[in-house]
């Protein structure tokens, strides 16, 4: 037997692996391997839930709060993407102002339903009436060829806004309809069509029986949806507006039909002029202020809780005059009162039953009786050469130099 003079002979002869030593594997994770694993939560609460994580409890907020943050950092998506799925995170929403700032604490990156507070989650009312609806259904990208068919349509609309053929509108619940373009949070989107079917919900202020149903709405992004009519409406009554058609069209269309009233017409509803009963000090002294709109069912029904409406300033109202329309659209023919009266259109907020506040804008001071004149020059066509004159209360000839 041979003397071992060196440890590395000592080593070398250990034909056993006697002295072999192997590491000792770490029980604790990598920083991807954490990462990764905080983010299969967030998959997990998908799968089962069909929807991302809302600011309605402390283990959702959680979830949001992480997934948000997520969205933020370049490297970690990175990392996440090929466990991402589900396509979570590839939504990232631009920050331009201090209520996207507000928005964005509160909300899930899709749902833009309410301006909630992270701090006060609990006494959000529309928490529960949010919970039936789905405006957080994920908006799906399109094929190129199918959004072809979409695109220069959005590019015509975008291009008449910029110039002036078509405006930009405060939005209410019956100016949602099909093939309409409405604006929420600077993207113009499209209202193709609606599915409708009758739904009990309920609310805090009780039953009610609304029409509702899946939409196909389409974004100038490229994306497409079929979020409820419902969640629709919420999105757009908080955050939106209606793009008005081209005054062109809508004139015609009005001009054209005013007139030609037989038998066989159908009656399109109602162009109402309402004055306030409320005793607000700001609304009981303005002299001639009157509410102009329009009512796809009879006035005397459309009003009947207006004193539980900021629509109508919180208060009842008198019908002061109301006319029929036939085979015209009668939204068309309010826009165009409207338009004609902006200049002399009311500016009041009002606080509804729960505190939301409100700004009506369908309230002008103007003298009833160049209220009936323009009515009756839109019907006839002659309201293109008048403008009014809110400093004179009277109507302007238009010079056509």
């Amino acid at each position: 037997m041979s003397k071992k003079k060196t440890l590395e002979d000592i080593f070398n002869d250990d034909e056993f692996g006697i002295l072999d030593s192997k590491p000792k594997k770490s029980n604790v994770k990598s920083e991807d391997e954490r990462l990764i694993e905080l983010f299969q939560e967030i998959n997990v609460f998908f799968e089962k839930n069909n929807r991302e994580p809302e600011a309605t409890n402390v283990t959702e907020f959680k979830l949001l709060s992480r997934l948000k943050a997520l969205r933020n950092d370049a490297s970690k998506i990175e990392t996440l993407k090929q466990y991402d799925i589900h396509n979570l995170l590839n939504t990232k929403e631009e920050i331009k102002s201090v209520a996207d700032i507000i928005k964005d604490d509160d909300l899930g990156i899709l749902d833009t339903e309410e301006a909630l507070s992270i701090f006060k989650i609990k006494h959000v009312p529309s928490i529960t009436e949010r919970a039936e609806t789905d405006f957080v259904a994920r908006r799906k990208p399109m094929k190129d060829e199918e959004f072809a068919l979409y695109e220069d349509k959005f590019k015509q609309v975008q291009k008449e806004l910029r110039e002036g053929k078509r405006k930009l509108v405060n939005f209410n619940y019956e100016s949602l309809k099909t093939n309409e373009y409405y604006i929420n949070n600077g993207i113009l989107l499209y209202l193709e069509s609606i599915e409708w079917e009758k739904r009990i919900q309920e609310f805090d202020s009780g039953v009610h029986n609304r029409p509702d149903g899946r939409t196909v709405t389409i974004f100038e992004n490229g994306t497409k949806s079929n979020m409820m009519f419902q969640s629709l409406y919420k999105v757009l009554h908080y955050n939106g507006q209606m793009v008005t058609n081209p005054d062109s069209e809508i004139e015609k269309e009005l001009f054209n039909n005013a007139n030609a009233v037989n038998e066989e017409d159908i009656e399109t509803g109602w162009v109402y002029v309402l004055k306030s009963k409320s005793t607000h000090d700001k609304i009981s002294t303005i002299i001639n202020l009157y509410k102009i709109g329009y009512s796809t069912v009879p006035v005397p029904e459309r009003i009947k809780n207006a004193s539980k409406e900021p629509t109508y300033l919180m208060a009842d109202v008198d019908i002061v005059a109301s006319y029929k329309t036939y085979n015209l659209n009668a939204q068309k023919f309010e826009h165009l009162i409207h338009r004609f009266f902006a200049e002399v259109c009311l500016n009041i907020d009002i606080n509804d039953e729960k505190g939301n506040r409100i700004t009506p804008r369908e309230w002008f001071v103007v003298p009833l009786p160049i209220i009936n004149k323009v009515i009756g020059l839109i019907l006839n066509g002659d309201i293109v050469n008048v403008r009014y004159d809110a400093k004179q209360e009277a109507l302007i000839e238009i010079s056509k130099e």
